[in-house]
């Protein structure tokens, strides 16, 4: 089970995603949720910007902020990308799910 909380207060930074098979990369908005469960993608960047998806051996159920099941089903698919920012590079998994407006968290 997969599920993000609501902050106190919001903290927006941006922040660069690579991809690992082409390396072509782009500056993203992000939402730091310090009591998230994992790293999540909108399903709708990782469509929009061709991400490979990778399928889960399992579906993921995932919660709302406010407990009730996210409108876009369960987690499917992954993405595996390199995170950077001032300097720092770091490989991820972000989970593919429906956030709305939000393109990472």
């Amino acid at each position: 089970m997969r599920q993000t909380f609501k902050p106190l207060r919001e903290v927006w930074m941006t922040m660069g995603i690579k991809k690992i098979d082409t390396h072509k990369g782009r500056i993203v908005k992000v939402l730091l949720d310090s009591r998230a469960t994992e790293l999540f993608m909108s399903k709708g960047l990782a469509q929009k910007r061709e991400y490979r998806l990778i399928k889960l051996d399992r579906p993921l159920q995932i919660r709302n902020v406010d407990g009730t099941s996210n409108s876009g089903g369960a987690i499917t698919y992954k993405v595996e990308v390199n995170m950077f920012y001032k300097g720092h590079i770091e490989r991820v998994r972000m989970d593919i799910c429906k956030l709305g407006k939000t393109d990472v968290i």
